[in-house]
């Protein structure tokens, strides 16, 4: 990416953001007082050398002029993490096997350490593909494109057994079902009806399946980490409580964490990662202040209205996918965000961004073909 930029300053482009320049920079100054007031400055250095990421508004929107390319994109995607979901396949049979030649129960063997495709954490990896995936079926549903539409469909068929078999219940109970149910709505209305049917089906006639969505009301001890989201949120209450404004500063909630654990949870804590809130709104809120997190989520929601009035206006060709996809990314992004620190993760807050952008480029170019037939 820092070549891609310095090719983009060197090369005379002029530099283009999309329209939502005042919530990023109120999110961006929110940060950097938060990080002063708080008690470690230093310490939050990684949160605001994460700017860096948001480079990736200014590449996409400076460099992409048609929608043409934006598909191009996403093909490209949908290649490559299909090959990263091949893999994981073949990572799942191994632990099959392994936890078999173990005499292990399947499900707690596997819950703890799980697939990962060509990434480190299995979080990443289904972020990830549930991107990927969401555009991938936009184009298949609404671009007028015919060619490579056949790879795309194979594409789809792999990446969505792989995100199922991932096993991750905020993103393939949740996120991923909402942004394709969008979708779905504005395909063939029926299949809305229709395929949350057949996937409940086939979810509960696959036991391994059947036990993870039971995990939610029934969880298996400590495996499925229920009562260790429980504990990250009232602790994320009790730290936005104490430091409304400017939170406790980037990096303070996993250094302060046992510190703000309320007094009625009882030691030691259930198992789990604490370095975050495993919520962006509650992360951020509790980070950097509930303003800074305002900022972020009127960021969001203005991408989401622009998008939105654009497709009432009417969409069509390749416009009409992207405007859908990114919809149901950013849905899909919200929904999961509930139960996961995903714009946390750099990789995911990378695709997510792009996806944004892309948007953008879409209504770009509408607007300049508009302007030429007038």
């Amino acid at each position: 990416m820092a070549l891609a930029f310095a090719v983009l300053l060197f090369s005379g482009l002029p530099l283009k953001l999309p329209p939502i320049k005042l919530p990023l920079v109120l999110f961006m100054i929110g940060t950097v007082i938060s990080l002063l007031a708080s008690v470690d400055p230093r310490s939050g250095s990684p949160q605001i050398r994460k700017f860096y990421v948001f480079l990736i508004l200014l590449l996409i929107s400076s460099t992409f002029r048609r929608a043409a390319e934006v598909r191009g994109l996403v093909l490209a995607w949908s290649f490559v993490a299909s090959l990263s979901a091949l893999r994981s396949l073949f990572q799942f049979f191994q632990k099959y096997q392994d936890a078999r030649e173990a005499h292990q129960n399947f499900y707690q063997y596997y819950i703890g350490e799980r697939i990962t495709g060509f990434m480190s954490h299995w979080m990443t990896f289904g972020g990830e593909e549930m991107v990927v995936l969401l555009m991938l079926a936009a184009f298949l549903f609404f671009s007028p494109a015919t060619k490579w539409k056949t790879a795309g469909w194979i594409c789809a068929a792999v990446l969505g057994l792989s995100l199922v078999l991932g096993m991750t219940r905020s993103i393939f109970l949740l996120g991923m079902p909402l942004g394709m149910l969008y979708l779905l709505w504005f395909w063939h209305r029926w299949l809305v009806v229709a395929v949350p049917v057949v996937a409940v089906a086939i979810l509960f006639s696959i036991a391994p399946l059947r036990e993870r969505a039971n995990s939610i009301l029934q969880p298996h001890g400590e495996t499925d980490s229920n009562m260790h989201r429980t504990v990250t949120r009232r602790t994320g209450l009790e730290m936005i409580k104490a430091h409304p404004l400017l939170g406790l500063g980037p990096e303070q909630v996993k250094a302060q964490f046992d510190r703000w654990v309320p007094a009625d949870i009882p030691r030691p804590l259930p198992d789990g990662w604490y370095g975050h809130l495993h919520n962006i709104y509650l992360q951020y809120a509790a980070e950097r202040g509930i303003p800074t997190m305002l900022a972020m989520m009127w960021l969001i929601g203005k991408v989401l209205f622009d998008f939105f009035q654009r497709i009432r206006r009417g969409v069509t060709g390749d416009m009409r996918f992207i405007l859908h996809g990114a919809v149901a990314v950013i849905l899909a992004i919200l929904a999961e965000g509930m139960l996961e620190y995903n714009l946390g993760d750099s990789e995911v807050l990378t695709m997510f961004l792009c996806v944004v952008a892309c948007g953008y480029v879409a209504i770009e170019e509408d607007r300049g073909l508009a302007a030429e037939r007038a």
